[in-house]
């Protein structure tokens, strides 16, 4: 299981990595009184914000410790005067070195950049010569039964044997909906085209398309609910993920709950929150976040077709672009979706309502 490792912003890193530089540069200085040991010290620091930080922090870096060793550690001290040839020289090679490593810095971060982008297409070229191989073995073997055997089998058979081509062929239409919409999360190019939407007419829409898991599936709506800004197909896909992946993860024989209330955040601001909850085995506080990271699967409770692992991480992509958030809430049973979507400022018509 992949942890993720926490990040410091560039300006504390970079301020970080200075302070700490001057700190052992005027150690040095007193030790070994040597300017070039000093300099050495300070173009570390460099270093270290050029690989981490923006080009632009290198620059503004340079020039601050260039004035810093002028003003603390040449002759005379305390003073932008410098009167020695040997620290004018050095200071400029510091200066050029610094340019130089910036540059490096910035083809470095290119080219990781591109290996990430050929580990990501990798990814989603293992992930389809593995998980698309299932349901297109289905659908061409179910076709094939049905168009050899056409005359020997029965009304129901025949009837069997379509509805399962046609569930295949509904969720081999879904692993390609989500590898799209990850590429294109994956590349920022999802920019909703929004308007004011009813959250639960969108959760009857997504409903409809479990036509064989409804029963399994309990919606509960609150009273007063007010409207969201998003685009209506997006957050639908988004909702779809996250219910699919509840059912997929749940016992069968276990019910999804699914619940949509208002959160008022202050005076000014609320929130509709759509809340979905199975009773499977649940996810640790751990993998509360990993589970929303491409490709990942809860490997200890995973079916034949449990998918790609890449819905929950098209869910977070689509919320985040509308704004919004998404997170696993810890529950004693099962485990608990929480996707909060930026409400609109006039409320809508009172929207009541309890189905299964």
């Amino acid at each position: 299981m992949k942890m993720k490792t926490p990040t410091i912003p560039s300006h504390y890193l970079a301020v970080l990595a200075v302070s700490m530089a001057l700190l052992i540069s005027y150690g040095l200085d007193i030790w070994l009184g040597s300017n070039i040991a000093v300099l050495l010290i300070l173009q570390l620091a460099v270093v270290v914000v050029a690989l981490y930080c923006r080009s632009r922090w290198v620059y503004g870096v340079a020039l601050f410790e260039a004035l810093c060793f002028n003003f603390l550690f040449t002759i005379p001290r305390y003073s932008f005067e410098m009167f020695n040839g040997d620290d004018m020289v050095n200071l400029l090679v510091f200066l050029l070195v610094a340019v130089i490593t910036s540059k490096l810095a910035e083809l470095y971060q290119h080219q990781q950049h591109q290996l990430k982008q050929e580990q990501l297409r990798n990814s989603i070229l293992l992930s389809v010569s593995h998980d698309l191989r299932t349901p297109l073995s289905t659908i061409i073997g179910t076709l094939s039964t049905l168009k050899e055997y056409m005359d020997k089998l029965s009304e129901q058979e025949k009837q069997e044997l379509l509805d399962s081509a046609t569930i295949e062929s509904h969720r081999l239409h879904q692993y390609i909906e989500n590898l799209l919409q990850a590429t294109k999360l994956h590349h920022g190019v999802v920019i909703p085209s929004v308007s004011e939407q009813s959250a639960v007419a969108i959760i009857h829409l997504v409903l409809d398309r479990f036509s064989q898991q409804k029963p399994r599936l309990i919606l509960q709506i609150d009273d007063k609910l007010p409207l969201v800004s998003v685009s209506a197909s997006l957050i639908q896909q988004a909702i779809f993920n996250v219910i699919d992946n509840a059912l997929r993860y749940s016992p069968a024989d276990k019910t999804v709950t699914i619940s949509i209330k208002k959160l008022d955040t202050d005076n000014k601001h609320s929130q509709v929150v759509i809340e979905v909850q199975d009773q499977g085995i649940g996810v640790s506080s751990a993998q509360s976040e990993t589970i929303f990271e491409l490709f990942y699967s809860v490997d200890s409770f995973k079916r034949n077709d449990s998918g790609t692992g890449l819905g929950l991480a098209v869910s977070k992509g689509i919320i985040a672009a509308h704004h919004g958030s998404i997170q696993s809430i810890p529950v004693e049973q099962g485990c608990l979706i929480r996707i909060c979507l930026p409400a609109c400022a006039e409320p809508s018509i009172n929207e009541k309502g309890n189905a299964s």
